[in-house]
């Protein structure tokens, strides 16, 4: 990896000790693996490894091992993540605490792929909602899979420009903001990072950084918290952009204890709390990170946008009683039926679901999204057990044979949790595993141990 000299250069506001201990990382240090268990999934990490200091569900690994032929991580019971992006993590569990277990309306508005939304929703509080938006079209489909594998029904994923929430004035009391950087941060792990800097990309992203702030801004009630990070060291994109929010939009800084590590270095000439994650100085790569609070108060407008809003549907699709909760439902021309709870579903109608079955003659077949849910009813289908090598087949998308269980729509469970549905024709069984998710290679390495019991 080459560094230009202007990028060698912007890094002096550090200062020499802490720039010459980044560039060093940079250049000679690997990047460090790292993943977040689902403990909604009842997900435990194997003995012997190491915590990441600032999530209470997050874990070093001693190497990266081959995550695609570990079924647990189909199943959503762990997420690979970087351990400095799971800052997010220590913030949405301090601002669930200052909520003292009231739910909380929360737009994580530059969302893929999925990461920083799944650790947000691991700490919300019950009967939450979290709306994940994504512009691109490609990466919010693996936002909505990676969603749909964690489970969480807190989250409902939506595809657009962040900036057209505006329209919706005070509605959120969180919004949390991962905006479209240069990308300094990731230069350890993409090359490609370091061969497109250029001054003019700096500039160009704080302007479009800025504007996304602006429109952002609005969505958020009085008293309600702003959530700016970055994956960049510059000032120009992280103390600049926070230091004109605080100048003309009055906002105030808030200090997340957690996030007081020896490690983590604060903001560059600034008065506003804010943290920094350093190759060289914490086990992750980089990232900044700035919680700020809306001046005045008020009670959650989102509460009172949703008790004027009627669900999309009064008499929920009978695939909603799969669901051990309270979801709406809607039908598509195609058949396909997608489920929100209906507390969401009155919230922002226009937000899908997942595709919880399809509709196909006078059979209901249900999907994926379904199967990996928390609030799927444990006696809604017949189970049967699958060994790693059966799991690994089903998640192929190959025909396999499950004897001894009645013919129909079956659960299969690995592990005591669940991986997916099949229909069960007696000498062999129909895979419902959607084709876009399938594992494309036909290798099976040797067992491994185990990451998540």
């Amino acid at each position: 990896m080459t560094l230009k000299p202007g990028f060698i250069q912007s890094l002096s506001a550090l200062g020499p000790d802490v720039a010459d201990r980044l560039l060093e990382a940079l250049a000679q240090a690997p990047p460090e693996t790292s993943i977040r268990i689902n403990t909604a999934k009842g997900a435990r990490i194997a003995p012997g490894l190491q915590p990441v200091p600032w999530c209470a569900e997050g874990y070093y690994l001693p190497a990266r091992d081959a995550f695609t032929f570990d079924p647990a991580l189909h199943q959503g019971l762990y997420y690979v993540q970087d351990a400095s992006s799971m800052a997010i993590a220590a913030v949405a569990a301090h601002i669930a605490g200052l909520a003292a277990g009231e739910p909380l309306t929360w737009l994580d508005a530059c969302a893929a792929p999925g990461g920083k939304t799944t650790a947000i929703a691991s700490q919300l509080p019950q009967g939450s909602t979290l709306i994940a938006n994504e512009f691109d079209t490609r990466r919010a489909a693996i936002l909505a899979e990676n969603t749909a594998k964690w489970g969480s029904p807190a989250i409902a994923c939506v595809r657009g420009d962040a900036a057209r929430f505006a329209a919706m004035p005070e509605a959120f009391d969180v919004v949390s903001a991962d905006v479209p950087c240069s990308g300094e941060g990731m230069m350890r792990k993409d090359p490609e990072a370091a061969a497109q800097w250029s001054p003019e990309l700096v500039a160009d992203c704080a302007r479009t950084q800025w504007r996304i702030v602006s429109a952002l801004w609005r969505t958020l009630r009085p008293g309600g918290y702003f959530i700016y990070s970055t994956c960049t060291f510059n000032r120009t994109e992280n103390e600049q952009i926070t230091a004109r929010m605080a100048a003309e939009l009055g906002a105030t800084g808030v200090e997340i204890p957690a996030l007081r590590h020896p490690g983590i270095i604060g903001g560059i000439d600034t008065a506003l709390p804010a943290y920094r994650f350093l190759p060289g100085h914490v086990r992750g790569e980089g990232l900044f990170l700035c919680v700020l609070r809306k001046p005045g108060s008020a009670a959650p407008a989102a509460t009172q946008r949703a008790a004027a809003r009627p669900a999309r549907d009064t008499a929920p699709h009978p695939a909603a009683a799969w669901l051990g909760a309270d979801y709406a439902t809607h039908t598509a021309p195609d058949g396909t039926i997608r489920a929100l709870p209906r507390h969401i579903a009155r919230f922002m109608p226009e937000a899908t679901g997942h595709i919880i079955a399809t509709v196909k003659g006078r059979d209901i077949i249900p999907a994926q999204p379904l199967a990996m849910s928390t609030n799927l009813r444990p006696d809604a289908f017949p189970r049967a057990d699958v060994d790693r090598l059966q799991a690994l087949a089903y998640l192929r998308r190959e025909a396999i044979t499950i004897p001894d269980v009645p013919r129909g729509i079956v659960l299969l469970h690995h592990g005591g949790h669940p991986l997916g549905f099949v229909k069960n024709l007696g000498n062999r069984a129909n895979n419902l595993y959607p084709q876009p998710w399938r594992i494309l290679s036909t290798h099976t390495p040797a067992e491994s141990p185990a990451i998540v019991v």
